[in-house]
């Protein structure tokens, strides 16, 4: 049997945690294998979860049983952990919000193998996830088109990545904070629930709610000058307005490079500085408050829309 090693790329690794049913019967997750390799890193103990037993035929299980025992053997990487450890920081995509675990992706003819990966002692080494290939990628291709928010009268408000979060604002001003997944064009998973877009758009104008996009694109807080003075401010994320800096100071090309030190050991991006000044002013669900708004430089492109245009 042949089999595709690469890299996971970084919109798969959602598909390598529990899905819901919708989501599972579209991608046709057949199910995942559960394993660690023991105290000493040699041992390979494993379980198996079932999510659909229609899709787990003979061609199936005689094909996974190749792949494990194929990574298995000696140099590959799941022959012991000190392999795996080796293999994880050197060969595998690191997950961005789980720093202990790595993903790659095994493809067959018709199968994607999903696994994540762990070389720590005392906890499970791999999750490996099992999909139709095809169906997964689709999901997946569709998927990048990003979920849409609406008003009940179907005018687009904003959109956010697959797995990305939005905040909803009550009317008692008690807020929440929900994952969202993409369904298809007009249905989506906001926490566990299922809606289609122009439902919740209803409920959320009958509970005299507000929802604003939580982007993971953006970081949780920043620093910026506030145009017109310079005086340095804190920007957090879904927050409008601003906090004052007890570091500001009346010299404004002090504060400028203050906020470029500061911006840079916190790893924000300059655009991403300017999306999140936009957004705390004109509103997260603008364009502007998304950093492929800006060049690398901060300067908002010409094709971007106004800062102000909410769509």
């Amino acid at each position: 049997m042949s089999f595709d090693l690469k890299v996971m790329k970084e919109p798969e690794q959602k598909y390598t945690y529990r899905q819901s049913t919708q989501i599972a019967m579209q991608c046709g997750l057949i199910g995942y294998l559960r394993a660690d390799m023991d105290t000493n890193g040699k041992g390979f103990f494993s379980s198996w979860n079932d999510y659909r037993t229609d899709l787990k035929t003979d061609e199936f299980k005689a094909e996974f049983d190749d792949l494990i025992n194929t990574y298995r053997q000696k140099d590959n990487f799941l022959a012991d952990r000190n392999t795996l450890s080796k293999f994880c920081y050197k060969e595998a995509l690191q997950y961005g919000s789980d720093e202990r675990s790595f993903g790659v992706r095994v493809d067959s003819d018709d199968y994607a193998y999903l696994c994540r990966l762990n070389p720590h002692q005392g906890e499970y080494n791999l999750y490996c996830y099992c999909y139709k290939k095809e169906w997964l990628d689709d999901h997946i291709r569709n998927a990048e088109k990003g979920i849409r928010f609406i008003t009940p009268e179907y005018k687009e408000k904003f959109r956010i990545k697959d797995g990305d979060r939005i905040r909803i604002t009550y009317s008692d001003g008690k807020t929440c904070d929900r994952v969202c997944r993409y369904i298809d064009e007009y249905h989506v998973e906001v926490g566990d629930n299922l809606y289609h877009i122009c439902e919740f758009a209803e409920r959320i104008e009958q509970n005299g709610a507000k929802v604003i996009p939580l982007r993971s694109d953006l970081p949780e807080t920043c620093y910026a000058t506030l145009p017109g003075t310079d005086e340095v401010i804190i920007i957090k994320h879904g927050e409008s307005g601003y906090y004052t800096c007890e570091y500001s100071t009346d010299d404004k090309a002090f504060n400028r490079a203050l906020v470029d030190d500061r911006n840079s050991n916190l790893g924000v991006s300059k655009a991403q500085v300017e999306a999140m000044l936009a957004g705390s002013m004109f509103g997260w669900g603008v364009p502007a408050a998304e950093p492929k708004s800006y060049d690398e430089n901060g300067v908002l492109l010409h094709n971007s829309k106004d800062r102000g245009d909410a769509r």
